[in-house]
């Protein structure tokens, strides 16, 4: 006996919501409008960031350039060895983006290089003021049109406070009750029983009963007014309803948090029948990114590649962490050789930094739940950890390419 993964009434309230934010091809096609270079920046500039931006598309331009480092090393690529991707995380608002771009200018004017990652990991509470107030998109805009990564992506936590009204709203487009606790006299926030807290355990992971439904009214809402078009997921749940969801809307795309315990080929396979059941026409899934999770081998990471290959899926990249920061797994980890192994295997890799392998102060999980106030205060510390996240994994990516391994950065690196 084969049960689906959503029932009728399911799909009906998933649909609903959809339609209540004008639809898959409204959707799809507003995320376009928001992305583009001259849209983004004449918001910002009517929201207070012009100069910001103005200094952003200054210090890209001092920027190192790996073909000079191809050049000076006489880099050659095997084509038989896999691909390495360079992401890192914590880019975490605008300020602290910016300062991390002074950073890297900085560092280039003294001959230090340090390359921008080809994708950005933001874990920033979607709050009504963060989304509409120009602090993402600047953030967005520096990271994608200017220093041009080819992802960034943000983080919805279910727990946050949201609007009274706006839970009202959702209830009558869905048909759902949310279970929710009065947090002042405009808002509430979905109660998280496993810890209790706005935010929840591990940024969102209690994804119970129909508040799968408060996630993707969350990316929905980020997407239209951002162009944001690529979301963690750290709940078996709310993957589901996001595979569903996305399968008519192609530029809305999803990763898999390696929080989720994505630990063996087993549970692997459990996704792998998650994006079977709501692929696109193309054979893509709207997961863009899977992170195997930290207790896995090399070996394990390999013959999850091979598996994807045989499913036939396309367009989805295998991510692992290198380095994680000492509140979130072991002390002293590393998996350096383990990537080495992938990639020498042929099997592509995009290589992950939680943090630098230091115990340096904010590179921890504290940095991600900090409030807007105190994020901003500091911003230069928290950009400090970008920059030096971003070093080590230029290091590790020069490292490869002298093996002969290709490695991949943010397009202003070219």
């Amino acid at each position: 006996m084969y049960f689906e993964f959503l029932s009728d009434e399911d799909k009906k309230a998933i649909d609903a919501l959809k339609e209540h934010h004008g639809g898959a091809t409204k959707i799809s096609n507003t995320i376009k409008e928001m992305r583009k270079y001259n849209t983004r920046k004449k918001i910002l500039e009517k929201k207070g960031f012009g100069d910001m931006i103005s200094d952003a598309e200054k210090l890209v331009k001092i920027f190192p350039k790996i073909p000079d480092f191809e050049k000076k090393h006489n880099i050659s690529y095997n084509s038989s060895l896999g691909t390495a991707t360079a992401q890192v995380s914590g880019w975490q608002g605008a300020k602290v983006t910016h300062h991390a771009m002074k950073r890297i200018a900085e560092g280039a004017k003294q001959g230090e290089e340090c390359f921008v990652p080809s994708e950005f990991i933001s874990v920033v509470a979607l709050t009504d003021n963060y989304v509409y107030n120009g602090d993402l998109m600047a953030t967005l805009m520096m990271s994608e049109n200017i220093m041009k990564a080819k992802k960034f992506c943000s983080t919805n936590l279910i727990g946050i406070p949201q609007p009274k009204s706006r839970f009202k709203e959702l209830e009558n487009v869905t048909g759902k009750k949310f279970e929710v606790a009065e947090v002042d006299e405009e808002n509430a926030a979905i109660i998280l029983k496993n810890q209790g807290t706005f935010f929840g355990n591990f940024g969102g992971i209690e994804c119970a009963n129909d508040n799968h439904l408060i996630y993707l009214d969350g990316i929905t809402r980020t997407a239209l007014a951002t162009g944001g078009d690529f979301y963690l997921n750290p709940s078996w749940s709310s993957i589901i309803a996001a595979c569903y969801y996305g399968q008519d809307i192609p530029n809305l795309h999803f990763k898999i948090s390696m929080l989720l315990s994505t630990q063996t080929v087993m549970h692997f396979r459990m996704l792998l029948n998650i994006m079977k059941s709501f692929l696109r026409d193309d054979n893509t899934s709207p997961l863009y990114e899977i992170n195997i999770g930290n207790g896995a081998t090399a070996d394990t990471f390999i013959q999850c590649a091979k598996e994807l290959e045989a499913s036939g899926i396309k367009g989805v990249s295998l991510a692992a962490h290198i380095y994680i920061n000492p509140d979130l797994g072991m002390e002293g980890f590393n998996w350096t050789n383990n990537a080495f192994k992938v990639l020498e295997n042929g099997t592509n890799l995009t290589f992950k930094y939680e943090s630098d392998g230091t115990a340096r102060e904010l590179d921890t999980m504290e940095a991600y739940f900090l409030s807007e106030e105190e994020r901003d205060e500091n911003a230069k510390k928290i950009g400090d950890v970008i920059y030096y996240k971003s070093l080590r994994a230029t290091q590790d990516g020069k490292n490869f390419m002298k093996k002969g391994i290709k490695a991949v950065f943010g397009e202003s690196s070219y």
